[in-house]
């Protein structure tokens, strides 16, 4: 018959890992927040009546300061979610941009 003390050797083992220290883990650091970044309509006002262009949905993220910029085609439908970080550029069938709003 063979002793139990490789069985036993291997309990001691696992509750060792389990055993309570008096030394805290490392603090995790916090990952970085991004960047808040927030919308602001007025600087861009200055577009509406423009053709829409690529260049153009630049220049009006740049000013404007936003994170995204969601274009807005003749008759279509937006979802009501509110975005801070977000600018709205509505133009109508000639491509010709009739408003500029934060959200």
């Amino acid at each position: 018959m063979r002793p139990k003390t490789e069985g036993s050797a291997l309990a001691a083992l696992a509750l060792a890992g389990c055993a309570a220290t008096d030394t805290p883990p490392p603090a995790a650091e916090a990952p970085a927040a991004p960047a808040e970044r927030t919308c602001e309509a007025a600087p861009a006002q200055r577009h509406v009546g423009q053709k829409v262009t690529a260049e153009l949905g630049e220049a009006i993220l740049a000013e404007s300061g936003a994170h995204t910029l969601r274009w807005g085609p003749p008759r279509s439908a937006w979802t009501m979610d509110y975005r801070p970080d977000r600018v709205n550029v509505r133009y109508d069938d000639d491509m010709v941009i009739e408003a500029i709003t934060c959200g």
